[in-house]
């Protein structure tokens, strides 16, 4: 009989306590309710809700604050593209203005066999700890290869191929984490008015006999790029493309034709012509960056 009245004295308690919980939590609820902006919800259901922080915030619900909020522009969301634009411009009242999805670019095209001078690196193997250790490699300015850019991508878009990373386009969302984690600055983000883009696969800002010392690919400033096509200007030694002005193929294609390295190429999408030039060709096997550290190399002994 005791036990009995133990248990529901227990299970009494317990409904009370319950009871009270929810009551307190419902006037906590309705006491500290804050309002939610309609256009707000309305912005985040039409964003991707990839949190990437690629616009500049730390999610899409602070972007939608900030769009509601006004002075924001709404094509900052790489993932959403154009389609995200016109949606989010009809929820706020406002023109759409043109964008175009930005995708990263690697501004190196020089594997191991082409870079010279390079040395064995013990070290670290991750690009902020190589990128410390003077004479890694010749080029001062091109890919380390260790891999850095490759794990922060939470979407698989980067591979290292040769010492070199690649970029899938068919993953790319254009969330600027690699471009953030890179220590050479060697990434940046293109907006891809064409799914193929021409771009500058070089960094090195020294000039063409020092270049040539230290690379086989590396941009060597003779200018005979800018002659062709008036998008592509010299900043120094290094070409560089104005793409708020890239619309002619035609000049594109002579700008690259006259490139005597590999510094000007084509990136992204594939042609019809691209994949019909290689069906033949056998497919090299993926590397992928060894990730380990100076301790699994050490030889112990004692």
């Amino acid at each position: 009989m005791v036990i009995i009245i133990t248990v529901l004295l227990a299970a009494a308690v317990l409904t009370v306590l319950a009871i009270a919980m929810a009551w307190i939590l419902g006037w906590a609820n309705f006491t500290f309710h804050v309002e939610v902006d309609e256009k707000v919800s309305r912005i985040c259901g039409v964003l991707p809700g990839a949190n990437c922080g690629g616009c500049g915030y730390v999610g899409c619900v602070d972007y939608a604050e900030a769009l509601v909020a006004g002075g924001v522009e709404a094509n900052l969301c790489g993932p959403g593209a154009a389609a995200c634009v016109s949606q989010i411009a009809e929820i706020l009242g406002v023109d759409a203005v043109q964008s175009f999805p930005y995708r990263a670019v690697i501004h190196c095209a020089a594997g191991y066999a082409d870079r010279l001078g390079r040395t064995e690196y013990r070290g670290e193997r991750t690009c902020v700890a190589a990128n410390l250790i003077a004479g890694v490699q010749g080029c001062t300015y091109g890919c380390l290869g260790m891999g850095d850019c490759s794990r922060a991508c939470k979407y698989g878009a980067i591979e290292i191929v040769d010492g070199l990373a690649r970029i899938d386009y068919d993953a790319c969302i254009g969330c600027k984490v690699c471009a953030a984690v890179c220590p050479r600055s060697i990434i940046s983000m293109v907006p891809f008015k064409q799914e193929r883009m021409l771009v500058v696969q070089c960094s090195n800002l020294d000039r063409g006999p020092e270049v040539k010392k230290v690379c086989n690919l590396g941009c060597i400033g003779c200018t005979a790029c800018t002659k062709q096509a008036e998008v592509v200007e010299m900043d120094g030694f290094l070409p560089v493309i104005d793409y708020t002005a890239y619309e002619s193929v035609e000049e594109l294609d002579a700008a690259l034709g006259k490139c005597p390295r590999a510094t000007l190429a084509y990136v992204g999408m594939p042609t019809e012509e691209d994949i019909e030039a290689v069906k033949d060709e056998e497919l090299p096997e993926t590397v992928r960056a060894d990730f380990k550290t100076t301790v699994d190399d050490t030889e112990w002994r004692g």
